[in-house]
């Protein structure tokens, strides 16, 4: 194999397949990107078994060929070249090495057998539809945060991706809980994602994910069965295996009967929350909103540290109410709030809160978020 690529393009297939890779696996093969030159194209593949990403990228090849080489040192070797060189990498025949060549510098890496690299089939995927980036991007920012971390509940380690109908209208949602808070995002469905089975898409391939479709508006293909997705933007496709499990009926947590409406400012309100939760000490962060007629009062207390205290105007029309709540997961929501005012309904101090954004989005997605009260 021997090619010649430049260092931008390099460098950033590089960062996407890289991350897949973990730093610390007992199988060696598995610590290597694979390299393959064919076609005036570089494919580079990395997996750990339960996802895998690709991508191509436009290369001078001079004689076709694949290895593999340790992925992070190969990552952190072309960081480090100069802006705009050029990398030649070469295998010399007979042995397994790399060499790397830019300008003035020479590494020799050493490289495994391809033949071990393990090939992680997609298999059948009966299921197709389009996302913009922008609504992939959407619908990953606004649920993500709300993942549960907590290995035993392993069926809340993703999004619950579904197509379902609100009023009568098909959508798709994407869903996520860790028992705390609940993230709910819904658009108009695409064209074939009607007859699509629930699936749970694993945190890692989320994360992943996200960062194939960081900027631009390109198409995203999904093709997903019940076991694995995949999705394609661009020259890069991701393959993830789905969690075995039921996510929870999660419509029983949402509220019904919370009549209590408060609207606020949400950049007012979230500013207000993070001064306020300065003062507070433990990991919670806990803040209290005093609400009244036309006013909202967010307060914290500390005993090592004190008090802090801040008043806002905020439209309010019911009986007066104290409610706590973690600031930490008030911020995480009102970052994700696209307009101007956000709402809460709530019903007492004890019951689950429901926040949205107050006036209704023009594109066809809505939010909608769960946050559990705490005591302060």
């Amino acid at each position: 194999m021997k090619l010649t690529i430049e260092r931008a393009a390099l460098l950033r297939a590089l960062g996407h397949v890289q991350s897949v890779v973990e730093r610390r696996t007992t199988i060696p093969i598995l610590s290597n990107v694979l390299l393959r030159a064919e076609g005036g194209q570089l494919a580079l593949s990395a997996t750990d078994m339960d996802l895998e990403i690709v991508e191509r990228v436009p290369a001078g090849i001079a004689r076709e060929g694949l290895t593999t080489a340790p992925a992070h040192t190969l990552y952190d070797i072309v960081r480090k070249l100069r802006e705009g060189a050029q990398v030649e990498l070469e295998t010399p025949g007979g042995r397994n090495e790399l060499a790397l060549r830019s300008g003035r510098s020479t590494f020799t890496l050493a490289c495994l057998p391809p033949e071990d690299y393990p090939v992680m089939s997609a298999g059948d995927l009966p299921h197709h539809f389009v996302l913009s980036a922008g609504e992939l991007r959407s619908l990953i920012d606004r649920t993500r945060f709300a993942i549960s971390t907590e290995e035993t509940r392993y069926y809340l380690n993703g999004i619950y991706l579904h197509a379902t109908k609100s009023n009568e209208v098909p959508v798709v949602r994407a869903v996520a809980t860790d028992g705390h808070r609940l993230a709910r995002v819904e658009m108009t469905a695409p064209e074939g994602a009607a007859g699509m089975p629930g699936i749970i898409i694993p945190r890692k391939a989320v994360l992943e994910l996200r960062k194939l479709v960081e900027e631009g508006d390109e198409e995203v293909q999904i093709g997903l069965s019940e076991t694995k997705v995949r999705c394609a933007v661009g020259a890069a496709a991701l393959t993830s295996k789905l969690i075995d499990g039921t996510f929870p009926d999660y419509d029983r947590v949402i509220p019904t009967g919370n009549d209590k409406l408060l609207e606020v400012d949400c950049k007012s309100f979230a500013e207000a929350v993070d001064r306020v939760s300065t003062i507070s000490t433990e990991r919670s962060r806990a803040v209290k909103l005093a609400i009244d007629r036309g006013n909202l009062v967010v307060s914290a207390t500390s005993p090592e540290n004190g008090s802090a205290v801040e008043e806002l105007e905020a439209r309010y029309q019911s009986a007066p109410l104290e409610i706590g709540f973690n600031s930490r997961y008030l911020l995480d929501i009102t970052d994700q709030i696209v307009g101007e005012y956000v709402q809460f309904q709530m019903a007492d101090a004890g019951s689950p809160t429901i926040l949205r954004d107050a006036a209704p989005e023009a594109n066809g997605m809505s939010a909608l978020y769960v946050l559990m009260p705490m005591r302060v």
